[in-house]
């Protein structure tokens, strides 16, 4: 099978936000990308297990009654024990021996969907390879950041930019 990359694939105001204080993501509705779906469905059909924070989860959870990503193992991080749920599998494995397996075992890329406290670990654990960042015309003042106070620096190559109507996507990959 080969190793997978970890992919952060995740949307951010132009002042570096992910979503408001309360994690609600409703500045996204009307953004003016192109005329499908902003390439979502090239890159989910490339993704083989989905990875996020609890809250991130608690959020997806509240935004549809189906759960997106059915389809695709989804691992949940928490750090207190949850009830078990459909589709979704609650962990709280080290990332340095999870994460390595998933890159070998998972029948594609892995997503690591949120949130900016996951960021900030996988970044310092040196487990991400790539982020794709949908750059949105809209300042927020305030809310969850992308990389929260006390990330670590860290440098990034751009692979890729492109124009999606309003939207700025810009794919980097992280320099270990």
């Amino acid at each position: 099978m080969g190793k997978h990359k970890v992919v952060l694939y995740i949307a951010m105001s132009l002042d570096g936000y992910i979503a408001r204080k309360d994690g609600s993501v409703d500045w996204l509705d009307d953004v003016e990308g192109d005329e499908v779906d902003n390439g979502y469905g090239k890159f989910y059909d490339s993704i083989g297990t989905v990875v996020m924070g609890r809250l991130t989860y608690d959020e997806v959870l509240s935004l549809t009654d189906d759960f997106p990503y059915a389809d695709k193992p989804c691992y949940v991080y928490s750090r207190s024990k949850q009830v078990e749920a459909p589709h979704v599998v609650f962990t709280d494995e080290p990332l340095e021996s999870f994460i390595p397996r998933l890159k070998d075992t998972s029948k594609g890329d892995i997503w690591l969907v949120g949130g900016g406290q996951l960021v900030q670990t996988f970044l310092e654990m040196k487990l991400l390879d790539e982020i794709y960042l949908a750059i949105i015309p809209k300042v927020l003042g305030e809310g969850i950041r992308l990389f929260p106070k006390g990330t670590i620096p860290n440098s990034f190559k751009l692979l890729k930019m492109e124009q999606l109507g309003q939207i700025v996507a810009l794919s980097y990959k992280v320099i270990v």
